[in-house]
């Protein structure tokens, strides 16, 4: 079975952020985590539009 998720960029392994791409719909996401406490947004470009990894995007 393939991933949903897939981590393509990553800053710091026990804390930093991450960029996880949505392998259904090319959304791109921004996790930010340190310790224990974080977060996670969708990227977006400048008009408000989720920001598409061309390689899943449909």
């Amino acid at each position: 079975m393939k991933k949903r998720f897939e981590i393509i960029e990553k800053d710091g392994l026990m804390e930093g952020t991450r960029i996880i791409v949505d392998t259904e719909t090319g959304v791109q996401y921004l996790m930010a985590h340190w310790t224990n406490i974080g977060g996670i947004t969708v990227l977006v470009d400048k008009d408000g539009k989720p920001l598409l990894d061309p390689r899943y995007a449909k």
